[in-house]
């Protein structure tokens, strides 16, 4: 959410060229297979000499193995952010593209600061798109499977890899159907969720935008 914010306030209010190249730098990664993306990151974070990442350390005077982070938590961070980023960005960029600007105008001719116009205007208007990324994005993360297996291996198992090991390792049935319930139960928890926060928003009428930007201009 951190790093797509700046991104998607790009798309949104950009220049209109600078908003087209991040669109399509978003959106490009989506047309090459997750399996693809993975192995490349597999090839930058390699933890020999050959990484691309631990060689371009070397070239410029550190050892020759200085970044490990391959089979580990971290790595699959890394590879769970350049797979799911797209589906943050985008339900934000549409959100922020409905903001009037004219409202965080009236806020800022009230007096406040660019952060509080933010976070007093811009972010709760924002917050549908917001749960929409958080949702897509936790869904598919939840039932991810390729990607921690080739970045995280044995060290960094996600749901997905602990149920495939129970039931086609270990053969321990029993746990892979609780592993199952709880993802499950997980995800309708969560679209649940989003779901309420979506309907209190669109319940709350249009009169949150005014009154964002006086409390912001009062304050």
């Amino acid at each position: 959410m951190i790093f797509a914010y700046p991104v998607a306030l790009v798309i949104a209010r950009g220049h209109p060229q600078f908003s087209r190249l991040a669109t399509i730098i978003i959106i490009a990664p989506l047309m090459v297979s997750i399996v693809v993306r993975t192995y490349g990151w597999q090839l930058l974070l390699a933890n020999s000499g050959n990484g691309v990442v631990n060689w371009v350390l070397y070239q410029f005077g550190f050892p020759k193995v200085t970044f490990r982070v391959m089979f580990s938590e971290t790595a699959v961070i890394i590879g769970s952010l350049h797979v799911f980023f797209p589906m943050m960005v985008l339900p934000l960029a549409t959100a922020l593209s409905r903001i009037s600007p004219a409202v965080e105008e009236a806020a800022k001719t009230l007096g406040a600061p660019a952060w509080r116009v933010f976070w007093r205007v811009t972010l709760p208007l924002s917050i549908p798109g917001l749960a929409a990324g958080l949702t897509f994005v936790f869904s598919l993360t939840a039932s991810s499977y390729v990607t921690p297996a080739l970045l995280g291996g044995n060290r960094a198992m996600m749901l997905g890899n602990l149920l495939d090991q129970q039931i086609t390792a270990t053969y321990n049935w029993p746990l892979g159907a609780a592993i199952v319930v709880v993802m499950v139960v997980l995800v309708f928890a969560v679209n649940a969720l989003s779901m309420l926060v979506l309907e209190r928003r669109r319940a709350g009428g249009q009169d949150a935008a005014p009154a964002g930007a006086r409390k912001a201009g009062a304050q």
